[in-house]
């Protein structure tokens, strides 16, 4: 039977390319997508172009924690083991939007679906299992603050700021998940794309039409953004390296105040209490 491999995010420009590379790797992939039609085109193209038939489509809803806590529970159901997991799917919300769990949807999107969604899906991995998760150049800039979980209920909203203080949480999660996992075999690594022409740069005030034409040309292609988490995924080199940045295909220096955050062991436990007070195997109305 062929390796599996779970990609979130695998409708999107640099999803495509990842799930691309992994199919053409003989993985079975899962590709997650929250637009349904959108991955089944994406999918069928992708077969086409590799000759892998192996690839399937679930849709998932990754601002809704139920939605993830469900599907999560439905891949634990058929029990194959996970080889690959790349936590792609990312967002940048224009304006303060509220989800069903009281989450600010950037941050439910970017840090607390991701860390749901992996550590639900622990019992299906072992040793020699890799776990990609997509971060930022912008987590260095990042904070956070008590409101962090509680960031949709109130207050003023600046996208980019709340943006890189997902990341930074998407960050302290890979590096406190590496730490609990380095006994058991399981790589956990964070990639960060570099600045990337993917719908997460949206333009939003009046002179954007203007900046996102003279902007564009200049960055990096979806295939050149997902080069570094494919890397992870699929490259022999980085066989044992566990919670480290990796961009362009290397491993960065990063400060110790990021290997070692104050913070990491706090978010996690502040992240776990918020889930199981959400009460996720009992339906949320």
């Amino acid at each position: 039977m062929s390796k599996l491999a779970i990609i979130t995010g695998a409708d999107g420009g640099m999803g495509t390319e990842i799930t691309r590379a992994v199919a053409q790797a003989g993985y079975h992939v899962i590709m997650l997508c929250y637009a349904l039609f959108k991955g089944e085109e994406r999918k069928n193209r992708l077969i086409l172009e590799t000759g892998n038939k192996e690839i399937e489509v679930r849709q998932v809803d990754l601002s809704s924690m139920a939605s993830v806590n469900n599907l999560a529970d439905d891949l634990l159901g058929r029990g194959k083991h996970i080889d690959l997991l790349m936590n792609n799917a990312g967002t940048m919300s224009p304006r303060l939007m509220q989800t069903e769990d009281g989450l600010e949807r950037t941050v439910a999107v970017n840090y607390v679906a991701p860390y749901l969604f992996t550590l639900k899906l622990l019992p299906l991995m072992g040793k020699g299992t890799r776990i990609v998760n997509m971060i930022s150049c912008t987590y260095s800039s990042g904070k956070i603050t008590p409101e962090f979980l509680t960031r949709g209920k109130k207050g003023s909203f600046w996208r980019i700021p709340v943006y890189s203080n997902s990341k930074l949480a998407l960050w302290l999660f890979t590096r406190e998940l590496s730490e609990r996992l380095k006994e058991d075999g399981i790589m956990v690594n964070a990639a960060d794309p570099g600045i990337v022409s993917t719908n997460i740069i949206r333009m939003d005030m009046w002179f954007d039409p203007l900046t996102d034409m003279l902007f564009r040309p200049c960055i990096r292609t979806p295939k050149q953004g997902a080069a570094t988490a494919i890397h992870l995924l699929l490259s022999e080199e980085v066989e044992g390296v566990t919670g480290q940045i990796f961009a362009s295909c290397k491993q960065k220096k990063v400060k110790d105040v990021f290997m070692n955050h104050p913070q990491a062991k706090q978010l996690w436990a502040d992240t776990k209490n918020y889930l199981e007070g959400l009460r996720l195997d009992e339906p949320i109305v």
